[in-house]
């Protein structure tokens, strides 16, 4: 075999291997934050209220009362429903926020 072949494509001294490493680290902090982070969906005029983190964990789940006296179950399942989906979407976008910058100097 050739001298150097199959060797593969090198960076001055493993540049290429310490930013992989670098961008891995700040992928995973910036994954730690969005555990932190939290966006928080409302419906049916504030009365059904979702908190979820950044990392799509549902925090939190706040009914009013007053929504409950009408015992109208079908109303509050779509409520609910429509609150989590807001919660989700606000939760991706967020992760695109802080991820997608990283993902962007990724080396393909």
């Amino acid at each position: 075999m050739a001298k150097g072949f199959n060797k593969g494509p090198q960076m001055g001294g493993g540049g290429m291997m310490a930013q992989l490493q670098k961008m891995q680290q700040q992928i995973a902090d910036a994954q730690a934050r969005l555990a932190e982070e939290t966006v928080t969906a409302t419906a049916g005029g504030g009365a059904i209220k979702v908190v979820m983190t950044g990392d799509q964990k549902c925090r939190s789940v706040e009914i009013n009362p007053e929504l409950l006296k009408d015992g109208d179950a079908e109303m509050l399942q779509d409520l609910v429903l429509s609150a989590v989906n807001m919660a989700l979407d606000q939760s991706r976008d967020l992760q695109q926020q802080m991820l997608g910058p990283l993902a962007g100097g990724l080396p393909f």
